[in-house]
């Protein structure tokens, strides 16, 4: 009996071994099906952050400097051009000298006038010479001896006449004589007085005006004068020298162009749908790629109040339509010595706070 017994359990021992093997053949076949699984779940993870992600909106702007187009008021030749290219000059440093031979000239002969007109005035207001009233004095004494004999002349001729001695013609001639003589006494009478009493105040203020009005031209010329040699208006750098020693200028030419390196900004055109919500004071930061796409934080001081419409657009948009644009200037936080006008300066426009 207990050998059958032992015999079954001989015969069902080897069950164990088959069932391990077909678990272990089910796991092998699973785990590639996991790894598949997660495969397709990560892919559609990002697909999903992908698409549904919000698309950058680059916003390109770039430097610019303030511009200044220095032209002479004055016309000439050009003497010296004593700036360089590129060169950095201070405030009020002579950038073009122009010769002018004519108004330097004009110059001197509206002094000579100047001194004409001074002594006109100092004659004046000395009033007449001693010597000159002396002489005036003479004169009128003379007239009046004159006068005397010319009566006296008068008397006996009339006297003679009446007796019938002296024709009446010359009593006619005598009275003539005698009349010119008084008229004589007066004007020597006249010009004594003046003499005496010197010039009126009405001739002073001629003289005084006179030299005025030299002084007046003297000034005018002087200042084409000082025109001829220009200027600097604010510490800036040379940008372009328009003309160079020998050349012919008139008046309003261009003669340097300078670029005010300390008032750097950044320009952007923005479309108006995108200067919704933006306002004078907001502060955001650009990238400038020929820095090394360094990071710039910049502020917005203006804001054109009248859109216009752009050739090109400021962000890479298709499919638009036709929107306004509107000038935006942005200034560095910071002053950024390496910023020049015309790089390039971008942003995210949708992420830029």
């Amino acid at each position: 009996m207990e050998m059958p017994i032992s015999g079954k359990e001989t015969e069902t021992t080897p069950a164990a071994p088959v069932e391990e093997q077909e678990k272990e053949t089910h796991t092998a076949t699973r785990i590639p099906s996991i790894i598949v699984g997660l495969v397709a779940v990560v892919v559609a993870a990002l697909s999903a952050f992908y698409l549904l992600r919000p698309e950058p909106l680059l916003v390109q702007g770039e430097a610019d400097a303030t511009r200044l187009d220095i032209a002479a008021r004055v016309d000439g030749r050009v003497k010296e051009i004593p700036v360089e290219r590129g060169q950095n000059v201070p405030a009020n440093a002579v950038l073009v000298k122009i010769d002018n031979p004519e108004t330097v000239a004009k110059l001197e002969q509206m002094k000579a006038a100047m001194a004409v007109a001074e002594a006109q005035l100092s004659n004046v207001l000395v009033g007449t010479r001693v010597e000159v009233v002396a002489a005036r004095k003479a004169e009128m004494e003379r007239a009046q001896a004159a006068q005397v004999l010319a009566q006296k002349t008068f008397d006996r001729t009339r006297t003679l006449t009446e007796q019938g001695n002296a024709p009446q013609a010359r009593l006619d001639q005598v009275t003539d004589t005698l009349h010119e003589t008084e008229r004589a006494v007066d004007q020597a009478r006249s010009a004594y007085e003046q003499a005496v009493n010197g010039y009126t105040k009405e001739e002073r203020a001629i003289a005084r005006t006179n030299v005025e009005k030299a002084n007046a031209d003297i000034q005018s010329v002087q200042s084409i004068i000082d025109q001829l040699a220009v200027y600097a208006p604010v510490a800036s750098q040379v940008y372009q020298r328009n003309v160079e020693p020998g050349e012919y200028v008139s008046p309003g030419v261009p003669l340097v162009t300078l670029i005010d390196l300390a008032d750097v900004w950044i320009h952007f055109d923005l479309r108006e749908d995108l200067v919704k919500g933006l306002k004078v004071g907001d502060r955001f930061d650009v990238r400038i790629p020929a820095l090394g796409d360094r990071v710039v934080p910049v502020e917005v001081k203006l804001i054109a109040t009248k859109g216009e419409y752009a050739s090109w657009r400021a962000t890479r948009a298709s499919g638009d339509f036709d929107l306004r644009t509107f000038s935006i200037r942005a200034y560095p936080v910071q002053p950024v010595p390496e910023l020049r006008p015309g790089m390039s300066a971008y942003l995210d426009w949708r992420s830029r706070q």
